[in-house]
């Protein structure tokens, strides 16, 4: 069941991403509240974005749990292609194939520096403004209100997650110099 916040129109529980968090929780490890709480701040952003458009909770739960859950499963930094494969299979048991190729871009482009090719008032556009939003601590807003982000960040607090991102983009830079962003793109 759909649970919102006591702050008005956020989310607060998504069946699928609680059901896929609960299975990935041994690999999340001590990580697991600090993605929890990222995933939630996406969701709640990309919805602020969309504006009270229709939008599929389902398939933002899905993009949003799986978007970074490479990084954990297989224990990399170039975790676009291991997550964007652990939400195909999601969906393919789920019967839910056709709704790949939606899923894939909104994974693929979740870091993209410049908009997604995908049309600008797409769900995959507004995925990846609001994963930006979220990582860059709202310098991006992308128009949303600092209000709302803060009350976004308030409300799932961030619980170790950026400085986890920045422990592994560290390691990654020591071990990979010319290439320590390889989810980045333009």
């Amino acid at each position: 069941m759909v649970q919102y916040a006591s702050q008005p129109g956020l989310l607060m529980h998504l069946p699928t991403v609680e059901q896929v968090l609960d299975d990935h929780a041994q690999v999340l490890g001590p990580d697991r509240i600090g993605y929890r709480n990222h995933v939630y701040r996406v969701v709640n952003l990309c919805l602020a974005i969309e504006g009270g458009a229709p939008v599929e909770l389902e398939k933002l739960a899905v993009a949003a749990v799986f978007h970074d859950l490479g990084i954990w499963t297989n224990h990399t930094f170039d975790y676009i292609a291991p997550s964007a494969a652990l939400a195909r299979e999601h969906l393919a048991s789920r019967g839910m194939a056709g709704w790949i190729p939606e899923i894939d871009a909104m994974i693929a482009d979740h870091h993209k520096v410049t908009s997604s090719r995908a049309d600008p008032q797409s769900l995959v556009e507004s995925f990846r403004r609001a994963d930006w939003i979220d990582v860059s601590f709202g310098l991006r807003r992308f128009g949303l209100p600092r209000s709302f982000i803060a009350a976004v960040a308030g409300t799932w607090p961030d619980a170790g997650f950026h400085r986890r991102l920045v422990q592994l983009t560290i390691d990654r830079w020591w071990e990979h110099p010319l290439n320590p962003l390889p989810m980045v793109k333009w």
